[in-house]
């Protein structure tokens, strides 16, 4: 029981990648605060984790909404009183449109999503850890946030500002004992290709972004994911701070 006696919460928790480490999280003993905007999966995945030694509650919010984010915070404070590990999941794809054909809409929802969700659930979580004199913040960013163009500017955009966020935050905090570090999947089997702005793809720049796939090993699971926010979330991991973990079967050391 790796994370037994912790209190995490996991957003993004509905679906995919999200789903595994909230449940992962509760078989290694930790109390999960789940968090997506479909209630109906998150009771499911409760549900589903109710004989394992940790537990698993439900809390719908919509990461567009600031408030919403730094209320779920609070949320896991008063379900839990306290809180020891952040893990910002949750986030949209673009259609892989380059700068020029990047309409404000998908800009703002990606980089709110993506990248002010992360920072907001940060800002709040990090005064609780300076506290109690600890924290570990994981933040699921991509390749696409190592690399150019493996999306289009709006989803590479954010995911490049989430790793300067990790970095920056892992540093910053480092001498009060509180880790932060991201993980950079590659392709991974999950529903981020069925969000609204991938309907529209811009063939033009999908064509440019996939250009490299015959590199890519092949597709990862979402279970793979979580098996390295366990070990990032553990006392294994203890010397690990302010580092962007590509996982992606070898696609990026090409």
């Amino acid at each position: 029981m790796r994370l037994k006696g912790k209190v995490a919460i996991v957003t993004g928790a509905s679906a995919g990648m999200g789903r595994d480490i909230a449940y992962l999280y509760a078989k290694e003993g930790a109390k999960v605060l789940a968090v997506a905007r479909r209630a109906d999966r998150l009771e499911e995945l409760a549900e589903s984790a109710k004989d394992l030694e940790g537990e698993i509650i439900p809390f719908a919010a919509d990461m567009m909404d600031k408030l919403q984010v730094e209320n779920m915070i609070e949320g896991a404070l008063t379900t839990f009183g306290t809180l020891d590990i952040l893990v910002n999941n949750a986030g949209i794809m673009d259609d892989f449109s380059p700068v020029g054909k990047v309409n404000d809409e998908m800009w703002e929802d990606v980089i709110k999503v993506n990248l002010d969700a992360p920072f907001y659930a940060i800002r709040k979580a990090v005064n609780y850890f300076e506290e109690i004199g600890k924290g570990i913040i994981i933040n699921v960013a991509s390749i696409g946030g190592l690399c150019g163009a493996r999306a289009g500017a709006a989803y590479t955009t954010s995911k490049h500002g989430l790793i300067g966020l990790t970095k920056n935050t892992a540093f910053m905090y480092s001498k009060k004992n509180i880790r932060c570090n991201a993980i950079c999947p590659g392709g991974i089997e999950t529903e981020i290709s069925t969000g609204e702005f991938m309907r529209h793809i811009n063939k033009d720049g999908i064509a440019l972004a996939t250009s490299g796939m015959g590199a890519n090993p092949r597709t990862g699971k979402s279970s793979e994911i979580a098996t390295v926010a366990i070990f990032l979330a553990s006392d294994d991991s203890s010397y690990v701070n302010g580092q962007c973990l590509s996982v992606d079967g070898g696609f990026t050391a090409y």
